[in-house]
């Protein structure tokens, strides 16, 4: 198994972002927590977690509404 992220923009298209690799979903889930805001910063808005071509789910990198 090989984990890794999509990276999406606000149109839900794939946007370039690091190309890491993780042998485990706690390793990825660890890193991204690390990295989402830089990640935000650069444009991206939402993930999706990858393991091998299967999504394990999707997750929002935008604030949440109030």
């Amino acid at each position: 198994m090989a984990w890794s992220w999509r990276y999406e923009g606000t149109d839900g298209q794939s946007v370039q972002g690091p190309a890491e690799s993780f042998s485990s979903q706690a390793d990825a889930e660890s890193w991204i927590g690390q990295v989402w805001r830089e990640l935000a910063s650069s444009g991206v808005t939402s993930v999706a977690l990858v393991d091998d071509d299967r999504v394990e789910y999707r997750m929002s990198l935008l604030p949440a509404a109030e």
